[in-house]
């Protein structure tokens, strides 16, 4: 038994008239093959052009380990020169990830190889994220602080994405007061005897190459397992939903900062409780138990 997951929507591009009206407006995802052909980047963006560009920065590195109290929210767990990073990314498999990095804050020439699309959602421009991953490396399942609305441009390698919109919540065992479903879950080869509620979920599922871009509607879950050694960028947009929009409010100002006091005041019983609570209140839910 697997997922139920529908392959998403593949186009060679969009205009802006078009997304609007059959991704934006219906929040569903898309993934554009050939949207981005014209930018420099699209030719020169491998991981030697980064090692060049970047190989003197230290950058923050995150991996699969289970949440510990010990650390802040989204804390690195090591840091490395880019140099050494690409060059372990290319020698063997790795878990370790760069996450939510702000390089061309760092390297303002990377701005030189691409251009902000027209989707008709204003992008938060300050913001481009970058995230690199080696063979078999992944992130746990889980959404954005923000709920924002997600262009995502994959660069090198090959990546599987699983998605699922914030309708599926009931299912996916959420961990309270964070971002995240039950770290143990593996959603490419699921337990349903575990975890039986998952079976009612349904979402979305694509696997990414060099140049192409998946948009990500308000509040999705993601899943990214990379299947080679690559990178890719997100550029973002705030929420439209007022109901997105409040929540993303919730979560920056009070649910986060709840969950850092009581990993200060409780330590690892409070990561120990939320876990158990994921349980209990899917199966309470469902009449489980």
């Amino acid at each position: 038994m697997t997922l139920n997951l529908q392959d998403i929507t593949r186009v060679k591009t969009l205009d802006k008239a078009t997304f609007i009206r059959d991704y934006f407006k219906p929040q569903k995802p898309v993934v554009m093959e050939h949207q981005i052909d014209d930018w420099p980047g699209y030719t020169t963006w491998n991981l030697e052009y980064m090692k060049t560009v970047a190989g003197h920065i230290t950058i923050p590195l995150y991996d699969d380990r289970p949440v510990d109290y010990k650390d802040g929210f989204n804390e690195p767990h090591a840091k490395m020169k880019m140099s050494d990073y690409i060059d372990l990314l290319k020698r063997e498999p790795t878990r370790y990830r760069i996450f939510l990095w702000n390089a061309l804050k760092e390297i303002p020439q990377l701005q030189n190889d691409f251009t902000f699309p027209d989707f008709g959602l204003r992008l938060m421009k300050d913001i481009p994220m970058l995230f690199f991953g080696g063979t078999d490396s992944y992130t746990f399942m889980h959404y954005d602080i923000d709920l924002a609305n997600i262009f995502h441009f994959h660069f090198e390698g090959t990546k599987d994405i699983i998605l699922f919109d914030q309708k599926q919540n009931d299912y996916l065992y959420k961990v309270p007061h964070s971002l995240i479903t039950r770290e143990d879950i593996d959603f490419e080869n699921p337990d349903f005897e575990k975890w039986p509620l998952l079976a009612k979920a349904t979402g979305y599922k694509t696997q990414l190459k060099h140049g192409e871009v998946l948009y990500m509607p308000e509040g999705y879950w993601h899943y990214m397992r990379y299947i080679t050694p690559g990178f890719s960028m997100s550029l973002r947009a705030i929420a439209r939903n007022p109901k997105n929009l409040s929540k993303a409010i919730y979560n920056l100002l009070i649910m986060r900062n709840f969950d850092n006091a009581m990993r200060r005041l409780k330590g690892q019983q409070w990561i120990d409780w939320k876990n158990n609570q994921a349980i209990i209140q899917t199966h309470k839910r469902h009449g489980l138990i």
